[in-house]
């Protein structure tokens, strides 16, 4: 055998060896390389749809916390049934106080509602306009839920600045005695 051909066998042989290599062990290898990279970019993804998820989350229980003070705080202004005699007194002195004579209070029906009742009251006074007006502010300065609905004002024709009003005030109490 001669030198040249001992260098084409060997540089054969390497050759050989080289393309062997490759294929039996590094394709594999970058094959398995490329698996565990989209296994691991295919988990960053989830985690990072997890991290958004957990902010939302967090946003949710945020908000939920938000309610629940604006419940607690509604809650609050909302006697239980049973004082209804004292609010009816409240509105009954505030309208005396500014100089009004009540002409007539009765209660209406009242309406159960979830988590409220509405017991709304249809009232005539008569008094000043003025009068009537300060009687409009305390009553909204007072610590309850109030809603004063089908307001009627007669003008009196003999007496200038005086006022006979009807209305309903509808006062809200929670559902539940306490």
């Amino acid at each position: 055998m001669t030198s040249g051909l001992r260098k084409a066998v060997f540089f054969i042989l390497l050759l050989a060896t080289s393309v062997i290599g490759y294929q039996y062990m590094i394709k594999p290898a970058n094959k398995h390389l490329a698996e565990a990279k989209g296994r691991v970019e295919a988990k960053l993804a989830k985690l990072t749809d997890f991290e958004k998820t957990a902010a939302a989350a967090e946003d949710l229980t945020k908000q939920l916390e938000q309610l629940q003070q604006a419940i607690e705080f509604f809650e609050s202004k909302l006697p239980p049934t049973s004082e209804i005699h004292k609010v009816l007194e409240q509105v009954t002195v505030i309208a005396q106080k500014q100089g009004l004579k009540p002409k007539t209070i009765r209660t209406l029906e009242k309406k159960d509602n979830s988590g409220y009742v509405e017991q709304p009251l249809k009232m005539e006074l008569e008094g000043n306009f003025n009068a009537f007006y300060s009687f409009l502010l305390e009553i909204e300065k007072l610590p309850r839920i109030m809603k004063i609905r089908e307001l009627h004002l007669d003008k009196h024709r003999e007496n200038e600045g005086k006022i006979a009003a009807d209305f309903i005030v509808s006062i809200f109490f929670q559902n539940r005695t306490g």
